[in-house]
């Protein structure tokens, strides 16, 4: 069948490679990809914004199958638009309709539907502008530090976690007062800190059954030592070493259970995947956030381990048959390292060529923000630009892997962290 996926990061790529791998993939098209992406497919230039010309080209060009990679089209409505247009009901949308997509949302949606539910997570409260007062004085029952998040869709960066009090209650302000995060934090959540070890879980599903996905840890920080700004991901670890078969089984009865269980009463329309943010308290799993997508960069070293032909998964989950299929996971630990453009996540410049080196047979790069320029030449377009994901029996194999391959990698202003992996490598060493 013809695919399109829709995307041009590296979440995107990595799935490109494993759609492209399946016998049931005739023409993969990503749009609008990048120039990693172009190897594995056909990129088109389709603004995924435009729901009617991403409907036309799947009708011209005989796409039986969608996937979609972010959020924002998601959380604006592209499943339902296919629903109900009578040219496109026919293709298998992957990714939740409008109403399943607010579980990323809206913070504040997400939260009530835990509550709902009995899912574990942090006490909350929300406020809006008209109700600061109010946020200010909820802010000082708590204990520090304290967990500010804007509502709304804000690129991973809306999420601030505040040492003092004082300082909480300035960035309340400037989330609510001063549109910090613009439309995304007309409300924000406030919460209390969970301290323990995160961790993103992974569930393909249809709505009714699931298939757990491996296990993985990302690196949010733009400094080593899980320092400075937060970011898109500097890096990600699968499996993480501490989740267990005893951790993961809390986390499947206590989470993943009853939030299928719960989409499924509520009658809300649910095909795809759900990324559950967790934080490991003393042995228990708490839910810090519900995405409806793939994580970036945790599907670099995620789908690598899939060893299942994904476009028979996808199908089966479009169709309602999940219960059906089993995944077969590589059971290698994998690494991947992010390489950024220098200043980033703050401003930062594109367009610097690139040089990848020499290819390694057990390490691979996928491509987040590049492009090519008129003569071919591989350029820099955008913050987070490639990444390296290496695959090996333990953890350090792979991680020297991936940081062999990274030092072979340059352009004007590169940087990486050089510290991905070594809080799992010094918890292992501690048990």
């Amino acid at each position: 069948m013809n695919i399109l996926l829709l995307g041009s990061g590296g979440r995107e790529h990595a799935i490109a490679v494993k759609i492209a791998q399946s016998e049931q993939c005739g023409q993969l098209y990503i749009a609008p990809g990048n120039a990693g992406t172009a190897m594995v497919g056909e990129n088109v230039p389709l603004d995924m914004s435009d729901f009617e010309a991403v409907g036309q080209f799947v009708v011209s060009h005989h796409v039986e199958m969608l996937v979609v990679g972010p959020e924002a089209p998601l959380v604006a409505g592209i499943a339902d638009y296919f629903a109900e247009t009578p040219s496109l009901k026919h293709v298998m949308v992957i990714g939740p309709t409008r109403q399943g997509a607010m579980l990323e949302g809206s913070k504040d949606y997400a939260k009530a539907f835990m509550m709902r539910h009995g899912i574990p997570t942090a006490q909350y409260r929300t406020f809006t502008a008209d109700t600061l007062a109010e946020g200010e004085a909820f802010l000082a029952t708590l204990e520090s530090p304290y967990v500010l998040k804007a509502d709304g869709l804000a690129a991973g960066k809306g999420v601030l976690i505040e040492p003092t009090l004082e300082r909480a209650v300035g960035s309340l302000r400037e989330m609510l007062s001063d549109h910090k995060f613009g439309d995304a934090s007309s409300s924000v959540v406030v919460e209390q800190y969970l301290s323990g070890i995160e961790l993103s879980v992974f569930v393909l599903t249809d709505g009714s059954h699931y298939l757990m996905l491996p296990s993985a840890k990302d690196y949010k920080r733009i400094g080593e030592g899980d320092t400075g700004l937060n970011t898109g991901g500097m890096g990600s670890i699968s499996p993480v070493p501490f989740a267990d078969k005893e951790f993961m089984k809390k986390v499947e009865d206590r989470i993943v259970k009853p939030t299928v269980r719960g989409l499924r009463d509520e009658k809300i329309g649910y095909c795809g995947f759900i990324f559950i943010g967790l934080m490991n308290c003393g042995g228990d799993p708490y839910v810090i956030e519900y995405n409806v997508r793939m994580g970036d960069p945790e599907t670099e070293s995620v789908f690598p381990r899939i060893k299942s032909d994904v476009v028979e998964l996808f199908a089966n989950a479009a169709q309602g048959t999940l219960d059906s299929c089993t995944i077969n996971v590589d059971q290698r630990s994998a690494a991947c390292v992010m390489m950024v453009a220098g200043g980033y996540p703050e401003s930062y410049e594109k367009g610097k060529v690139m040089s990848l080196g020499t290819d390694a047979a057990d390490v691979r790069l996928f491509h987040c923000g590049t492009k090519l320029g008129p003569q071919g030449e591989l350029l820099t377009n955008g913050g987070r630009v490639i990444c390296a994901t290496a695959m090996s029996a333990t953890l350090p194999e792979s991680l020297l892997k991936c940081y062999n391959r990274v030092q072979d990698i340059h352009w004007d202003g590169m940087y990486y962290r050089r510290d991905i992996g070594q809080d799992l490598l010094n918890l292992m060493r501690m048990d």
